[in-house]
């Protein structure tokens, strides 16, 4: 059974005609022709397939997309865009500036989320490390690393991710 879904992705309308049983990666993918979330695991334990879905860090690979009719989706592609002119987001810099990736495939999604990590301490989301429920959240290293740990890179550039959230965050 076919469905047709409307979302906005990185800024743009789209309405997108999908089998009820097709993931929110898939449709992303092949219909609508956007790569930035990568297909990693396809099980949700690596994190490659992670956007931001109505503001929230969210697996794509997880959710169906007729489950989300209506979103409003951001993937790394489309965190340039809310710059001036196309400018990097500070996370898609700081990840630069850090060389918080080497081969790039996980990338698009530790960028997701480290946005979403930082928007989730300035709401004051406490982690499962978070020693004060009720504190502001300091994205100190453990907090960091606590929050990203569901974001995997199979080459082993965390001391980098790690240094460009520190610095995307402000600290």
């Amino acid at each position: 059974m076919e469905q047709t879904v409307s979302m906005r992705i990185d800024g743009t309308d789209q309405k997108v005609v999908v089998d009820t049983r097709t993931t929110l990666l898939d449709a992303l993918r092949e219909r609508v022709g956007n790569t930035s979330p990568k297909k990693g695991c396809d099980h949700g334990q690596c994190g490659s397939c992670t956007v931001l879905l109505d503001g929230r860090r969210h697996l794509t690979c997880l959710a169906l997309a007729v489950a989300h009719d209506g979103a409003e989706i951001v993937t790394a592609s489309g965190l340039a865009a809310e710059g001036d002119e196309g400018d990097l987001h500070p996370v898609q810099q700081a990840f630069l500036a850090h060389d918080g990736y080497q081969c790039g495939y996980c990338t698009p999604g530790q960028v997701c989320s480290a946005v979403g990590v930082i928007e989730e301490a300035k709401q004051g989301h406490p982690s499962h490390v978070s020693a004060d429920l009720e504190a502001d959240v300091d994205l100190d290293d453990d907090e960091i690393r606590e929050r990203m740990s569901g974001n995997l890179c199979r080459c082993g550039a965390y001391v980098g991710i790690l240094d460009a959230v520190r610095e995307a965050a402000g600290r």
